[in-house]
């Protein structure tokens, strides 16, 4: 059997802490205030996988408290009712983000409720990282959402370092080619 833990991130001081990361969590932040859905208030979200610094922000635009997923995502279903759900840096750990994105439309509470989500792009063998499973073209992640009865609301990319990280050698300079966050405002369909 292999060993899934090696596909989770451990969110502690360290990963908190990481310049990338913090980077990540101000675009998306940027995103999901961009969008109409976050001018109004939220009953009940959901937030998939560990939590960290990101959700309390999202707490307060949305104006309630998120909950946080404690099964596995790949095989556990999701209970209860929600106005919006999160998956940041979640799907690219999972073996089957089906599941996860099915379970998700499950619980959002109606038509008007969003899922947002965000994933690392696909990338070259050399650069894909050790502890995800899958990352994902547009169009297969497009194909996903849909398979799991979601449509597109609208969609961005970015980096996640700043410009001199990509000058510092090879791999960072192509990583300033092929290394994007790909985010997402879903509906169900």
């Amino acid at each position: 059997m292999s060993n899934i833990s090696q596909y989770r991130n451990t969110i502690d001081q360290r990963y908190c802490s990481d310049e990338a990361n913090r980077i990540r969590w101000q675009k998306t932040m940027r995103f999901v205030e961009s969008s109409t859905f976050a001018r109004s208030k939220a009953a009940s979200a959901l937030d998939l996988g560990d939590r960290t610094p990101l959700v309390g922000e999202l707490e307060n635009l949305f104006g309630c408290t998120f909950e946080s997923s404690c099964c596995d995502l790949d095989v556990d279903a999701l209970s209860g009712r929600y106005d919006v759900v999160t998956a940041f840096e979640v799907l690219e750990h999972l073996f089957n983000p089906l599941h996860a994105l099915l379970e998700a439309r499950k619980v959002l509470s109606g038509p008007d409720s969003r899922l947002f989500v965000s994933v690392p792009a696909a990338k070259p063998a050399m650069l894909a990282s050790p502890d995800h499973f899958h990352e994902m073209r547009p169009q297969a992640l497009q194909s996903l959402f849909s398979r799991a009865g979601f449509r597109v609301v609208r969609h961005d990319a970015f980096r996640i370092r700043r410009w001199p990280f990509y000058l510092t050698g090879l791999k960072p300079l192509l990583r300033a080619i092929y290394e994007k966050v790909l985010i997402y405002e879903l509906a169900k369909s």
